[in-house]
């Protein structure tokens, strides 16, 4: 995971999962609603998963 897109995560979570698809997408901005610190844990966890 590069620092920037754990700086993205940081600051906005669901832009630092675009790229991992709808699913990861939606639980961030789930989680995200819910708080923001949620949001945060779940875009550097999906963010640190490799693609398949």
């Amino acid at each position: 995971m590069s620092c920037l897109r754990i700086l993205l995560a940081i600051l906005l979570p669901p832009l630092a999962v675009l790229d991992k698809g709808c699913g990861a997408i939606l639980v961030v901005i789930l989680l995200t609603t819910m708080g923001w610190i949620p949001g945060v844990i779940g875009a550097l966890v999906l963010g640190s998963m490799n693609p398949a």
